[in-house]
């Protein structure tokens, strides 16, 4: 009262009111930056590559968003002033740390997805300008990682100086041109064997993979063949036989050989040898029809043959029946056809 602070009540209160406003700005800038202190990278290693991959991108994703609209809110404060500069440049942090993991989390997922593909001589070999693009990727991606190792910490491994952003905003340019030339790869392959179109592009993949141990292609056989269960390999690698999913054999008319071709080549030459081994048991079977017993024949062939021969000779024999004028004595034979097939279907 001695001082007459009375008389300054509207001063007093316009500085307390803005010292309050710039005291919450300060304390939300600290409480920012150290729950950053806190937010780290995990890391998993990925398969026998020996470096690892990273986890945590979705909790510091939120917590980004988050940080960065309370930061841009910070921005449109009249009490800002004392903090501009270090508000402004707390804003172009998290601004480039958002964009580095967007970057970091596209490079990551298309890494993962080339790298087995790359870790195959095979496809190093058919693919050399996409394997060299991958393999200055791949080294990056190493070097960042071991920088990770050192200070998992999302704001030091996002914000260190050494232009990650520029790194990953490169490494996917290369990735992209890479998965580019992968899919051009595909299609030729596709375009040379069209049942390649029944295959996605990672069976394709394992299987184009596999020019030197032509036996790993089996599992994939069925999806490019309706119901190949498999074939059977000779020790030289050559192909002298199939069985459909019901196990039933059918050997090769001449066998496949795949040695030193393609896959794309072979498998040609695979499907052409089942239209002719085909023909030929199906030729085999209408002939022995003539001379085995019918409920022996029907036991004897594949399933297939057995159906279409079956209707080779009825329609055979019912023609013969109508011209001959002996269609009762027809109906009678096919009678006892079946009571023969009842009582072979009653035994084992």
């Amino acid at each position: 009262m001695e001082m007459n602070l009375i008389e300054h009540t509207e001063a007093i209160v316009d500085v307390g009111e803005r010292s309050g406003k710039e005291y919450n700005i300060e304390t939300s800038m600290a409480k920012m930056k150290a729950d950053w202190a806190s937010v780290e990278f995990g890391l998993k290693p990925f398969k026998s590559t020996g470096t690892s991959t990273v986890t945590g991108f979705d909790e510091a994703m939120m917590m980004l968003d988050e940080h960065i609209v309370l930061t841009q809110t910070m921005q449109f404060s009249p009490f800002k002033k004392p903090f501009e500069a270090e508000i402004e440049e707390w804003n172009s942090t998290l601004l480039y740390v958002s964009e580095c993991i967007d970057e970091w989390m596209k490079c990551q997922g298309a890494w993962m997805y080339l790298q087995p593909i790359f870790d195959s001589p095979d496809i190093v070999r058919q693919l050399p300008s996409e394997n060299k693009k991958f393999k200055s990727v791949d080294k990056i991606w190493k070097n960042c990682i071991n920088e990770c190792v050192k200070d998992p910490n999302v704001l030091a491994a996002c914000a260190q100086e050494k232009g990650l952003l520029e790194q990953f905003q490169q490494s996917n340019r290369n990735l992209e041109i890479v998965q580019r030339g992968l899919r051009d790869y595909l299609e030729s392959k596709r375009s040379v064997f069209a049942r390649f179109y029944f295959l996605s592009n990672d069976d394709l993949l394992e299987i184009l993979s596999q020019t030197k141990e032509v036996e790993n292609v089996r599992p994939h056989l069925r999806k490019v063949f309706e119901n190949l269960m498999d074939v059977t390999f000779k020790p030289d690698k050559t192909i002298v036989a199939m069985f459909s999913g019901e196990k039933e054999e059918i050997q090769f008319f001449a066998p496949v050989d795949p040695k030193d071709k393609g896959v794309e080549f072979w498998m040609g030459e695979l499907e052409d040898m089942m239209f002719t081994s085909i023909r030929h048991v199906l030729k085999y079977s209408v002939d022995d029809y003539l001379v085995a017993k019918r409920t022996d024949w029907a036991v004897t062939h594949p399933g297939q043959c057995v159906l279409n021969g079956s209707q080779v000779h009825w329609t055979r024999e019912v023609e013969e029946a109508i011209t001959g004028n002996a269609l009762a004595d027809y109906l009678a034979a096919l009678q006892n056809q079946l009571l023969e097939t009842v009582e072979k279907v009653r035994g084992k």
